[in-house]
């Protein structure tokens, strides 16, 4: 499975997706700290990733476009402090 992490999400949530085994990217890893939402949108829907965000717009973004290959994830996220 693919991710996006949204700006929203700090970029530990991309890390700790990654040590999971999964296949995750953070805008902030990209450079496109201030790409617009329809745009962050749009490049989840290219590359085949799931948008992990906690900007709830993308819901209504996912819903207007009538897109079948993006899943948009939106949810508050706990990530687990490594110990010492």
């Amino acid at each position: 499975m693919r991710f996006l992490v949204d700006m929203g999400l700090s970029a530990a949530v991309a890390r700790w997706l990654r040590e999971q085994g999964y296949d995750a990217v953070h805008l902030s890893e990209e450079g496109l700290v201030k790409m617009p939402d329809r745009e962050v949108f749009a490049k989840a829907e290219r590359e085949g990733r799931v948008l992990v965000t906690c900007d709830l717009d993308f819901g209504e973004i996912l819903a207007a476009s009538g897109a079948h290959t993006v899943s948009v994830s939106s949810s508050a996220l706990s990530i687990p402090k490594r110990s010492a």
